[in-house]
């Protein structure tokens, strides 16, 4: 009895000391990214406002004169949030459909040699640094359109955001249970009209927490917009011309030391953004597993 009391005794101690370590471990973790969230909430909280949403960002000379005079700088990050919003969206038009699709293919198919290919070459295409996609990209779409434009940097962004979008759909349509295919083909559905009107349809929230995902993985990037897309000072809807994007205004203030103390606001607004798209994924992503 005291054997097995001391080994109790003993497993119940490690148990402790694991859960504490764990505890210890994660409170690390956790440290860098409070500091981060830290600072730029204590930065970057007075300068959002209604003004720094809809007004374009301000010339180095404007930003001089107001930090000489003693006065906030004038402006914001309005040109960013369309080219952003522009770009993404065309981006989005074009990946999910096709990843969608690609996931379907893959989730049916899985065996085939042609599935297989495909299957390698999304896990390596979600592996490609993204500045070596801005590259290609460059090289595809900048060099025979002879000029940067948003069509180029939607393209980065498509091609950034189509291994996510694959592995949703498919990992998704995986898991649905066998008899939902079985009751559509029973009803004299072909495989093509099964998948498309009952698994899909089925399969919408785990796809659409995907493409969430995939939004808030390619919103902050930079590296291919500044090979694609380059930026502009103003608003523009134009999409065969050079736009701006959130990323890209970043970029350009810390470049500029004039236009510096923007940096903070618009780091605010892409990761209050990021995290109202990983929240909202969260979220379907549990009603979807109920």
């Amino acid at each position: 009895m005291n054997r097995e009391k001391k080994k109790i005794r003993n497993r119940q101690a490690k148990d402790k000391a694991l859960l504490w370590a764990v505890c210890l471990l994660a409170a690390l973790t956790s440290v860098p990214l409070l500091a981060i969230l830290g600072e730029v909430l204590l930065r970057g909280y007075d300068q959002l406002s209604w003004s720094f949403l809809t007004e374009p960002t301000p010339t180095a000379y404007r930003a001089m004169k107001a930090i000489e005079a003693g006065e906030p700088i004038a402006g914001g990050i309005a040109n960013g949030i369309v080219g952003t919003m522009l770009m993404l969206g065309m981006a989005a038009a074009a990946a999910i459909p096709t990843g969608i699709l690609c996931g379907a293919f893959l989730a049916e198919n899985a065996k085939s040699r042609f599935a297989q290919i495909v299957s390698y070459l999304t896990d390596l295409l979600q592996g490609t640094p993204s500045v070596i996609i801005g590259i290609v990209v460059y090289i595809w779409v900048v060099v025979p359109m002879k000029g940067y434009s948003a069509i180029a940097g939607s393209a980065a962004l498509c091609i950034m955001m189509l291994p996510l979008i694959v592995r949703s759909a498919e990992e998704t349509l995986k898991i649905l249970p066998a008899s939902l295919k079985e009751a559509g083909l029973a009803l004299g559905g072909n495989s093509a009209r099964v998948t498309l009107k009952v698994q899909l349809p089925a399969a919408l929230g785990g796809i659409f927490t995907g493409v969430l995902l995939a939004v808030s993985r390619v919103i902050g990037e930079t590296a291919p917009l500044m090979f694609t897309a380059l930026g502009c000072s103003f608003i523009r809807f134009a999409i065969d011309k050079p736009i701006s994007a959130v990323p890209l205004l970043i970029w350009e203030f810390f470049n500029d030391p004039n236009l510096q103390e923007l940096i903070w606001g618009a780091s605010l607004f892409l990761l209050l953004f990021v995290l109202i798209l990983n929240l909202t994924a969260k979220q379907l992503a549990k009603k979807w597993k109920q």
